[in-house]
């Protein structure tokens, strides 16, 4: 079985967002953003990343 690169940082991600919020050192958010960036490149080559970008294009396109 393999697992995606994708996946385990979309793991990651949930598993530092759901922790409990208290003061947390500027390396710790450092690498939350780190993961959040790298997972978002990994996804945009997707057909579901493609179809993400779509729903925010709508979505701004009726905010304006």
């Amino acid at each position: 079985m393999q697992i995606s690169a994708t996946v385990v940082l979309a793991i990651v991600i949930i598993a530092r967002l759901r922790r409990i919020t208290h003061a947390r050192s500027r390396t710790d958010e450092a690498f939350t953003v780190f993961t959040a960036v790298v997972f978002g490149v990994l996804i945009a080559t997707t057909s579901w990343g493609h179809a993400i970008l779509q729903l925010v294009g709508i979505a701004v396109d009726a905010t304006r």
